[in-house]
């Protein structure tokens, strides 16, 4: 998401802050390319034209170009500038959902993932928000569309109105009302039919339903790849319909990312979620904090420590938390790890949510390490016994031999994975000698609700760091990633060559 447009900004702020006095000359000079790499993005130009006067008067003053860190300042009024262009009205991803039976109307053109990102938001208000919901499908246009949001209530454990052959789209807005209301249901949600285009009858059709639910929340669902027509199409149907929010599918693409940062500047409207995937449960809350942060290089903690959560479960932390202060790590312990590592987006994946870790990310993917290397490392750990797994100093020779061939891998490899798993020992036992464990049960106990928070860094918040100390310090410690993300995920040395390609 917003690759691109990172790249081209953290570009222009390196050259920013590897100065140390900056001239109002200098500054001009890299809005003028934070401006080109904003229209690169597909921005929309008035948009571009005000964010870039907005920072302009921020970054000119005294106040900025007499500062000890110049650069630093700038990339921060440019932070705080990119989060009042992409914030809308009240909290990220909160929906009107009060009064049961709660209406939720989901429009947009053909093609753009309604019916999937339906399924999504309800599989996200049943479990998230514990409602009940039901879904029903409008599209009696489309080949098959009703029977594929049937099929997808199925695979999210979310009812779906029962299908009724040659019902216009409002009989099957009132039967769903109905049947809402007399389900003692707390939501229910409308999947209305798209076009391939505006025009008269799909709006006509929209506006009929709207008026027979009265919904508490109308939808847009915007494909994110389509950049300015996606702002387009969200100002035709706020005009005619009336959104109260978008949700911009495909994310995860290649796309430039305009439409998000033009999205709420020119309909006004706020971007509630956004889809990342096809799998049920890529979907984001979108929270422009986050995603400046993101787009700036500068990380996002939190959304790692959420997915950190949503990846293990309380009892098994707790559970890991006991063996660990004890220094218990064993291969089972590591193979936990390694698999967390991977639902949890891969080494790239966390990594570029790290602050100042996101170009090391880069530097890791051009020397051959990748996710490939993790799974290869399960590999060897499932050839061993459950004996060799928990006691891994049974290993000899003869052992290794076989460990290696079973998983298809060299001898060689399965040492570094050994090494790397003394290091995690050892570095368990110290932590859990810190303090009797203070440290260890600090990092776990505020990743998984237990109390405590993340350990303390001698007062230092990772997010006002400069990056560049950042990475400095992630190289000193050898390319690890920080320990207690559902315990330590960590790459120590002993990884180093293991990622080589082949």
């Amino acid at each position: 998401m917003f690759e691109s447009l990172s790249d081209r900004l953290s570009g222009v702020f390196d050259r920013l802050t590897k100065q140390g006095a900056l001239s109002e000359d200098d500054v001009k000079t890299a809005l003028r390319e934070v401006r080109v790499a904003l229209l690169e993005a597909d921005v929309s130009l008035p948009v571009a034209r005000d964010f870039i006067k907005k920072v302009q008067e921020a970054a000119t003053g005294q106040a900025v170009t007499k500062s000890v860190t110049p650069g630093q300042q700038v990339v921060k009024i440019v932070h705080d500038a990119l989060v009042d262009v992409l914030t809308g009205e009240g909290e990220p991803g909160a929906l009107k959902i009060d009064s049961p039976p709660a209406p939720i109307l989901m429009v947009g053109l053909q093609g753009g993932g309604k019916t999937t990102t339906t399924a999504k938001l309800a599989k996200r208000l049943k479990e998230k928000d514990g409602k009940r919901v039901l879904m029903a499908s409008l599209d009696i246009y489309r080949p098959a569309a009703m029977d594929q949001l049937a099929v997808l209530g199925t695979q999210v454990g979310v009812d779906t109105l029962p299908i009724v052959k040659g019902q216009k789209p409002a009989d099957i807005a009132k039967r769903a009302k109905q049947q809402a209301t007399m389900g003692g249901y707390d939501v229910y949600m409308l999947d209305t039919a798209g076009r391939l285009h505006i025009d008269e009858v799909l709006m006509g059709e929209v506006e009929e339903v709207s008026k027979i639910v009265d919904p508490r929340e109308t939808l847009l669902v915007v494909d994110g790849l389509t950049g300015q027509v996606a702002v387009e199409v969200a100002q035709e149907f706020d005009d005619k319909v009336g959104i109260s929010g978008v949700v911009l599918t495909r994310m995860d693409g290649d796309g430039r990312g305009g439409a998000a940062l033009s999205m709420r500047a020119v309909t006004g409207k706020p971007i509630k979620f956004v889809g990342l995937g096809e799998k049920m449960d890529a979907l984001e809350t979108f929270e422009p904090d986050r995603i400046a942060g993101r787009i700036l290089g500068m990380g996002d903690i939190v959304s790692l420590v959420e997915k950190a959560q949503e990846t293990i479960e309380a009892e098994q932390a707790e559970r890991m938390m006991k063996r660990f202060a004890k220094g218990q790590f064993n291969m089972n312990d590591l193979k936990m790890q390694l698999e967390q590592m991977i639902k949890m987006g891969g080494m790239q994946g966390i990594m570029g949510m790290m602050p100042g870790m996101k170009k090391m990310a880069k530097q890791a993917e051009a020397s051959g390490m990748d996710d490939k290397v993790l799974k290869q490392q399960i590999a060897l750990i499932q050839s061993m016994t459950k004996r060799e797994r928990a006691n891994p100093g049974l290993l000899q020779a003869s052992r290794k031999k076989r460990i290696a061939a079973g998983a298809g891998m060299q001898v060689s490899d399965l040492n570094k994975l050994l090494k790397m798993q003394r290091q995690m020992s050892d570095m368990m036992k110290k932590m859990g000698k810190m303090g009797k464990g203070k440290m260890l049960k600090q990092a776990m106990g505020g990743m998984f609700g237990k109390g405590g928070g993340m350990p303390d860094m001698g007062g230092m918040d990772p997010s006002n760091m400069d990056p560049k100390a950042l990475e400095a310090a992630a190289k000193a410690m050898g390319g690890k990633l920080p320990g207690g993300l559902g315990g330590p995920v960590g790459l120590p040395g002993g990884l180093s060559g293991f990622g080589k390609k082949k």
